[in-house]
């Protein structure tokens, strides 16, 4: 146990600052774990410290097998191309030339083990939460009064979407913040992605996760917390909200649900509002031309046929990847040309890598299947957000699929204490802008601590 926790406890230093003993007392902080549970420590949480009581907390820690990763280059190799598509541009989905050139470059010189050290220096846990093991992030600040948040992420990412937000959000002082703007940082990969388990039976919607983790924060001794989604995340967010999560004070979202009844309407063919402004007509126009243009169609067949989606992306790793890169969020990606801007190739490739390693595709899609009779996740009415009485922060960002007017947004949060309309990033705004999006965090909380 001791070399446990010794090996531990380098990792953590590498992700925070402070003396060793300060960081050794933080990450064993609510761990509960015995030695023999810990020798059990593997890939897939599942198998791990099945002797454990369901409600422990135990250290978590990657090891993919070197068989695994050689079979995953093997069947990358042996990858059966389609022809090319008939068009110029992307209107028939990935093109040919520059998705083979990626994937190859994933079956040649792409390295995992990179991607599993990164992960690995992060203080990783698993706890059962409702017959499910739920895999997380869980970094603390080194500053005092550093306030916790939880951080969830959509469809398609992982908890690889928000890795950059952890050192500007744990330590803002490194990054041009204040010290009084601290979090503590807790991301957890949702049920059925990544290393987290994959639900047997049915019942895992947004409003099912919403409630794991606020379990999962009142197991860390968290009284006092915000959170944040965007993509299935904002959901997640809104509806442990709506739900009043005890010790939660306000969330942040980036993709709010904030379509009005007329305007959904509209969308669903009926007639357009006369009384839209300007800004209101061009964001219905947007949305309707994005409708034509079938970019929601993998939504459709994931609500639809999860399981369908599943078979092809557990079997081919190219079809897999192109399944993940038809997400709309990747139209401006230019597939890692310029090294410099994130997400690189390699982030990419990581998050698909994830995927592939932890067969992850169908149970992944099932969310989408689950939130079914809900519907869109931009309606108001859909995600019921007048329910919602905590305080509401949100972010546009100018590049994502769907563009919040600020008159909406007041409508559908009563509560909306922070609106701001940012100048660059997208769908993966995380990812894309890390340290704008925790400038955004700093300022939407700072009135809640």
């Amino acid at each position: 146990m001791a070399n446990l926790l010794d090996g531990m406890s380098k990792s953590f230093n590498a992700v925070e600052s402070g003396d060793i003993d300060h960081g050794r007392r933080r990450f064993v902080e609510g761990v509960a774990i015995s030695a023999a549970a810990a020798a059990t420590l593997s890939f897939l949480p599942k198998h791990a410290a099945a002797a454990t009581e369901n409600s422990a907390i135990r250290p978590f820690r990657i090891n993919v097998s070197e068989d695994q990763l050689v079979d995953l280059r093997r069947r990358i190799g042996a990858t059966r191309w389609p022809d090319r598509e008939t068009v110029n541009g992307p209107s028939q989905g990935v093109q040919l030339a520059q998705f083979q050139e990626l994937v190859r470059y994933w079956g040649t010189d792409y390295d995992w083990r990179k991607a599993e050290a990164k992960l690995n220096a992060l203080p990783q846990f698993v706890t059962m939460i409702d017959d499910v093991d739920i895999h997380f992030i869980h970094v603390r600040s080194r500053h005092p009064n550093a306030l916790p948040i939880v951080i969830s992420h959509g469809w398609p990412g992982s908890v690889i979407e928000q890795l950059k937000l952890i050192g500007p959000l744990t330590d803002p002082t490194a990054h041009g913040g204040r010290a009084e703007d601290a979090f503590d940082v807790v991301i957890p990969s949702l049920p059925g992605y990544g290393f987290s388990g994959r639900p047997t039976g049915t019942g895992w919607d947004p409003d099912r996760i919403a409630r794991a983790w606020a379990e999962l924060m009142k197991r860390l001794g968290y009284t006092r917390y915000v959170a944040q989604g965007g993509d299935w995340g904002a959901p997640v967010a809104s509806a442990m909200a709506r739900q009043g999560a005890s010790g939660l004070l306000g969330i942040h979202i980036n993709l709010p649900a904030s379509v009005p009844p007329e305007v959904a309407a509209a969308l669903g063919g009926g007639p357009v509002p006369a009384q839209l402004s300007e800004k209101e007509r061009a964001v219905l126009d947007a949305l309707m031309t994005n409708a034509k243009k079938g970019n929601s169609a993998y939504f459709t067949m994931m609500t639809a046929r999860p399981q369908t989606v599943g078979y092809g992306a557990a079997d081919s790793p190219a079809g897999l990847a192109a399944w993940i890169l038809v997400h709309p969020g990747f139209a401006q990606w230019a597939y890692g040309n310029d090294p410099e801007k994130s997400p690189t190739k390699d982030d990419v490739l990581d998050n698909i890598t994830l995927y592939w390693l932890t067969n992850t595709a169908a149970s992944a899609a099932r969310l989408y299947w689950e939130n079914g009779a809900r519907g869109s996740v931009i309606v108001a009415a859909a995600q019921k957000t007048s329910e919602i009485s905590l305080p509401v922060a949100i972010t546009v960002f100018p590049d994502d699929v769907y563009r919040a007017p600020e008159a909406w947004a007041r409508r559908a949060y009563r509560n909306l204490i922070y609106f701001n309309e940012v100048d660059k990033g997208g769908h993966f705004a995380a990812w894309e802008q890390p340290e704008l999006f925790s400038v955004e965090l700093r300022a939407a909380f700072r009135s809640l601590r």
